[in-house]
This record gives C-alpha cells, sequence and structure tokens, in this order.
C-alpha cells in the first residue's frame, strides 16, 4: 500500500496544474472532481469546510479565496491560489435577480437593500444596481465582469507568462442575444452584460499575453448537486429525465435549451484536455437520447474547431 501511495503521488506530481475557481458551486464542485482523473487540481473556494468531503481526492488541492474585496486585489489570496496554475477554468457566477448568493456572507437576505437602493434611485434598476456594486455585494456586475477580470489579473501575476496554457469560462446561453425576448427578461439585472463583459476581458487578455481560451454557454442548468439553493433548478431540484441525456454542441450562441450539471461539468473537463484552438466559444444543450460516452463528447468538440 506503501508503494501504491508513492506511485500515485509521483504521478500526481508530474500532471499539469489547474486551478477550478468557483470550486464550492453546484458545477464548479463536479468540473473539479472530474479534472481530477487527469490533473492535478487546486480547488479555489469561499470556504473549504462545505466542500472538503465532496473534494476529498489525492489529486485535489482546497484553497480559499475569492474573486472580490481584499482577497482580490494584488497579493491577496486569489493571486496566491493560482501560483503555478497552467489552466484556469472559471467556474464563477451569481443569480440573475437579488437573492442571498449576492451578500457576501452567501446566507443574508438582500431585499431590504435591493428595495433601499431602488427607492433611494427613485426606481432606476441600473443605479440602484450599481449602489449594490459599490456596497461590495456579489452581484452580476462584481461577480461576472470584475471577478472574471480580477481572475485574469490574479493569474496574470501568479504564473508565468510561458506557463499560461488556457482559460476557460463558464458563460450562458443568450449573451449575444441580450437584448432580444426571453433573454431581455434574465438580463433585467445585467447578469448576461456582465456575463458579456467578461468574455471580452478573457479575449482581450488572451490576444494580449498568448494563451488560449474557450468560453462555454450553458443553458438553464438542471440537476444535481442541489447544494446551492440560489437557483429554480436546485430550490426545486429540476432534474431531466432518462430519454434527455444527449448532448449537442454548437459554435457561437446558436442553441436554446437546458443543461445538465453533469454535461456541462464533462464538457468543460473535456474542453481542458482536449485544447484545441484558441478562440472557440460554443453553447451545450442537452437534447432526448442517451447520453453519450467520453470519447463521443471529445470527438464533438473537436469538430467545433
Amino acid at each position: 500500500m506503501a508503494l501504491i501511495a508513492i506511485v500515485v503521488a509521483a504521478i500526481g506530481a508530474t500532471q499539469p496544474l489547474v486551478a477550478v475557481v468557483g470550486a464550492g458551486g453546484n458545477v464548479g464542485k463536479l468540473v473539479a472532481l472530474r479534472l481530477s482523473d487527469s490533473h492535478r487540481v487546486r480547488a479555489v473556494v469561499r470556504d473549504a469546510s462545505k466542500v472538503a468531503s465532496f473534494l476529498n481526492r489525492p489529486n485535489i488541492e482546497i484553497v480559499e479565496a475569492e474573486v472580490t474585496g481584499a482577497s482580490a486585489e494584488p497579493g491577496g489570496s486569489l493571486e496566491r491560489a493560482l501560483r503555478g496554475a497552467v489552466t484556469v477554468v472559471a467556474c464563477t457566477g451569481t443569480t440573475a435577480f437579488p437573492t442571498k448568493a449576492w451578500s457576501t456572507s452567501g446566507d443574508t437576505d438582500v431585499t431590504p437593500a435591493f428595495v433601499s437602493a431602488l427607492l433611494g434611485e427613485r426606481l432606476d434598476v441600473r443605479a440602484a444596481l450599481a449602489r449594490l456594486d459599490a456596497q461590495g455585494l456579489n452581484t452580476p456586475n462584481n461577480v461576472d465582469d470584475a471577478g472574471v477580470r480580477a481572475v485574469l489579473r490574479a493569474w496574470a501575476a501568479a504564473a508565468d507568462r510561458a506557463a499560461r496554457r488556457r482559460f476557460v469560462l463558464m458563460s450562458s446561453i443568450g449573451v449575444t442575444k441580450r437584448g432580444a425576448f426571453p433573454f431581455s427578461v434574465l438580463n433585467a439585472c445585467g447578469v448576461l452584460d456582465a456575463k458579456a463583459a467578461g468574455e471580452e476581458a478573457v479575449a482581450r487578455e488572451a490576444k494580449a499575453d498568448g494563451f488560449a481560451y474557450t468560453i462555454v454557454r450553458p443553458g438553464q442548468l438542471f440537476g444535481g448537486p442541489y447544494d446551492n439553493n440560489y437557483y429554480l433548478g436546485t430550490l426545486f431540484q429540476l432534474d431531466k429525465d432518462a430519454a434527455t441525456q444527449d448532448v449537442e454542441l454548437a459554435i457561437g450562441d446558436s442553441l436554446t435549451g437546458d443543461t445538465l450539471r453533469s454535461t456541462l461539468a464533462e464538457v468543460i473537463a473535456r474542453s481542458v484536455e482536449v485544447g484545441g484552438p484558441s478562440g472557440t466559444d460554443f453553447t451545450v444543450v442537452n437534447r432526448k437520447g442517451t447520453p453519450p460516452s467520453g470519447e463521443q463528447i471529445e470527438a464533438r468538440l473537436r469538430a467545433l474547431s
């Protein structure tokens, strides 16, 4: 057994390091777990105690850092968390509308703060949101735009330019169609605007610094785990039936539909393993049919390039 442990440790030490930021989320924890099959993984989370048992694998190191506040400042814990990472997967995100997810603690009702800001700004929603941004809440702007830029800055400071290989961003269907119904409704509090800005930041920094990037756009998320009950799909534990397990991928923001978290995690992990050309952005949804094998998903990813 001791010899096996030594061999496992030696193999792990030679594997490339992938940092999964947002590994405490319902998708992020699945991505971290899946990537530990092929990489050393550093799971970057807000609270390690909440994922310690789920991510209890030899190839996974759990570290605490946030994409907002002091953690994201130069020399902060986010920068330290990304040291040595050749690939970064950003699975960060927040809810489209005010929920407890917007609070800095993750469990405080922000409705009073939102109503107060709304009244103070004479019902101007965007001005009210700007107030919440300034308060440091986990708003779409602070997480999906500024937060992504913070991860990019921290990675640039933490890793040699030549060592940075790929940045994978989990975004959303509808980003490029946010002015049209029904996405305009989803974007009422600016979540798709923020995600679009985050995507643009990734593309801009990748071009400037020479690393590859991939943007993955899922639809409405379904399926477990159901730990973070801020979203309709997790609150009501919505899932897909056994007949809706096939996976469709398409370049750009061209599909509509729903996406299982398990499907999304596998696709993100495979996109890290496959690599492929830089600048690939695609949508992923589930369709009627049986679940494809990992090799079939890999083939579909390669077909996108």
